[in-house]
């Protein structure tokens, strides 16, 4: 319980990622011109996948596409509101908004996460077991593969709010991070924080390694596969896919691992990795994707094309 001496935190300060006027302006335009990119890389991927009927019928694609959408809800949930901050010159956040922050990201990166074992789990049966993916990967089983990560996350955000929203906070209220991130949150308590990390960590981290070593294993098995097969056309494809899939697991799973496995020690580095699986992972998951694979190149030129098509032909209607 808490004793009536002590001042209840009603909002956190957010320090950024530097004191400096000079760092911050650069920081600035480095952010926005992440966040442009990844609204319009993510945007056009979507857009191209789900305009193009036959790609939005390909799971492969369909899942690609709930990527880009995820992508652009992971970047959406603490970079505008930084941005402002900075031009408002404005860096405190409520309690409860800085309990938002904690659920999203954990509502995003848990989905995320699962995503990605989903996406992997397809590669899997497309490679090694071929005959039987038209009947485990049909449009059903996309949209429950789909649901069940987003109930995964959800759960996972729930969870983590639940060990921080009823914990006193009663001195410090300097968060430091542009957002508010579970492990940075939790040192400000008025309580004996050890048990909360261990929860975090048992919670956070071990869904972060548990899907990693998965995706690790399945990735392992169709690696194994394609070269067992000899070399083809249709298995340097494959190996080519999954090289992709891999660089952005690896991308996102390592600065999860690395914070939430041992949230005890701070670093400048996790401040590096926060802006790294917030801001430059959603950007790069796209490219990665989109510019390895033939098929998606074709359906954003087409689109491109369709789009600067109508922008000229209104030029000329207007002139």
């Amino acid at each position: 319980m808490m004793s009536a001496n002590q001042t209840v935190v009603t909002e956190f300060v957010l320090l950024g990622l530097s004191e400096t006027w000079e760092v911050q302006l650069i920081l600035f335009v480095v952010f926005l011109l992440l966040y442009i990119g990844t609204l319009f890389s993510n945007i056009l991927i979507f857009s191209a996948i789900f305009r193009d009927q036959r790609l939005s019928d390909s799971p492969m694609f369909f899942l690609l596409g709930q990527l880009a959408f995820q992508d652009l809800c992971l970047s959406s949930f603490a970079i505008p509101r930084s941005l402002f901050d900075y031009v408002a010159k404005c860096h405190a956040i409520s309690f409860d908004g800085c309990m938002a922050q904690i659920f999203f990201v954990h509502l995003f990166t848990g989905s995320e996460m699962l995503l990605l074992v989903a996406m992997a789990y397809d590669r899997y049966i497309a490679i090694c077991h071929p005959l039987h993916y038209v009947s485990l990967m049909s449009r059903h089983h996309c949209i429950g593969l789909v649901l069940a990560s987003w109930a995964g996350g959800l759960l996972h955000g729930t969870v983590q709010l639940a060990f921080i929203i009823n914990v006193p906070f009663c001195g410090p209220n300097q968060v430091d991070s542009f957002f508010c991130d579970l492990p940075l949150v939790i040192k400000l308590a008025c309580i004996d924080t050890y048990p909360l990390e261990v929860m975090m960590v048992t919670n956070s981290g071990i869904l972060s390694l548990v899907s990693f070593i998965g995706l690790l294993i399945s990735y392992g098995f169709i690696l194994y596969t394609i070269r067992s097969r000899g070399p083809s056309e249709g298995t340097t494809k494959a190996a080519s896919t999954c090289t992709s899939h891999l660089i952005v697991v690896t991308m996102y799973f390592g600065p999860c691992l690395f914070i939430y496995l041992r949230p005890s020690a701070r670093f400048m580095i996790d401040k590096v990795l926060c802006v790294f699986y917030t801001c430059v992972t959603p950007l790069l998951n796209p490219a990665i994707y989109a510019l390895k694979n033939k098929e998606m190149k074709a359906a954003i030129g087409s689109l491109l094309a369709r789009l600067s098509g109508q922008v000229s032909a209104q030029r000329r209607h207007h002139h």
